[in-house]
Order: structure tokens, then sequence, then C-alpha cells
């Protein structure tokens, strides 16, 4: 029987835990990150630096293997502890090839917050969208989770773009919502629902 039988009716259940793997098709995975991946996620990141400096703030706090090993740690420490994140490698013919990550679940209000990236040598071929049905479907069919986000760069084309494929309406703009080492950049929410999700 599932640890959280009853949720989410009954406060006082146990939350659902997101699975440690889903196979998105064949050859296609997403898989938590062990401290045997820091090395190969370290070389992803660092190949990738200036294509992935252009959206994501946390670049510099990523110059080392022992960096990525830190953030694997963490990341696992507060699924095990805390239960309101997950990080996953995606891989493709078991090649690292990004990260997609619940960067936030509100389990009070079943909501949680989608961020990710894929490398430049893979980008436009679908991927990212295809991790992020993945990921939604299990938060939303095995979970009971009731509302997927995703918050862009006003200017990021390609993440707005992944956003209207999933069908997710923009729910707002936020004025300088994030400094980028050396400004601020606008933000848009976008959100769906599961029974927006289904239909």
């Amino acid at each position: 029987m599932p640890e959280h039988v009853g949720w989410p009716f009954d406060p006082d259940a146990p939350h659902p835990r997101p699975s440690s793997e889903l196979l998105v098709e064949d050859g296609f995975e997403l898989s938590s990150p062990s401290e045997s991946d820091a090395e190969a996620l370290f070389l992803t990141v660092d190949q990738n630096r200036d294509y992935l400096r252009e959206w994501l703030p946390w670049l510099d706090d990523v110059r080392s293997i022992d960096d990525e090993i830190s953030l694997i740690r963490s990341s696992s420490e507060n699924h095990e502890s805390v239960n309101d994140s997950m990080l996953y490698l995606i891989r493709i013919s078991e090649k690292i090839v990004g990260v997609i990550g619940l960067n936030s679940i509100d389990w009070n209000n079943r909501s949680f917050v989608l961020g990710y990236w894929v490398s430049e040598d893979v980008s436009g071929r679908g991927i990212a969208t295809k991790s992020c049905i993945r990921l939604i479907q299990h938060c939303f069919d095995d979970l009971s989770l009731h509302r997927a986000v995703i918050e862009v760069s006003t200017d990021n084309l390609a993440s707005i773009s992944i956003a209207e494929r999933l069908g997710m309406r923009l729910e707002g703009i936020s004025k300088d919502r994030e400094w980028l080492y050396d400004r601020f950049v606008d933000g848009a929410m976008y959100a769906v629902t599961a029974p927006e999700w289904k239909h």
C-alpha cells in the first residue's frame, strides 16, 4: 500500500515522493543524480557555460566538480528531509544533455514550479518540452498535485514557446523579477492546472 494513501484529503498523511526515475521514451529518461554523475554534469555545464549564461543566473557558482557534488548532495538531502524539490538529469542514450527540476513543491496548495535547461547541441529538438510533459504528467497523475508553473524571462523566447506548447496560460508579468549578472530582467509566469492538462 502506498505510504501516501489518504493524501491530499488527510492533512496528517505523508506527502507522496517524486519518483527518482522517469522514462520519457526508449533511451530518453529523467533520473535523479548521484555523486558519481558530478564530473559528467560539470563537463556538460562547462561546455555550455556561455550558452546557458544568457538566461541562468547560477553559472558563476558552479566552477568545479566539487560544486556539482555539493549541489547533488544538497538536492538529495532536501528530497529526503523536506521533500519540497527534486532534481533530475536529462539523459539520452545515457548521456547527460541537461537538467530539469521541481524547483519548489507547495504541498499545501498542491502546486509546483519547473525549471530546466538543455545543452546547446540538442536544443531545438523538443527535448525540454518532452521532459516537461513527462514531469508534469508524473506530478498530476502520481503525486496528486494540481497546478504547474514555469517562470521565464520575458525575452527568453525559447522557454516562452515551450510554455505555450505545454498549453500553459500567461498569468502575469513581474517587473525586474530577477537579477541576471549585470541587469534586472522581467519575469513571465505561465501555469496550467491538472483539469486543463487532461483536456
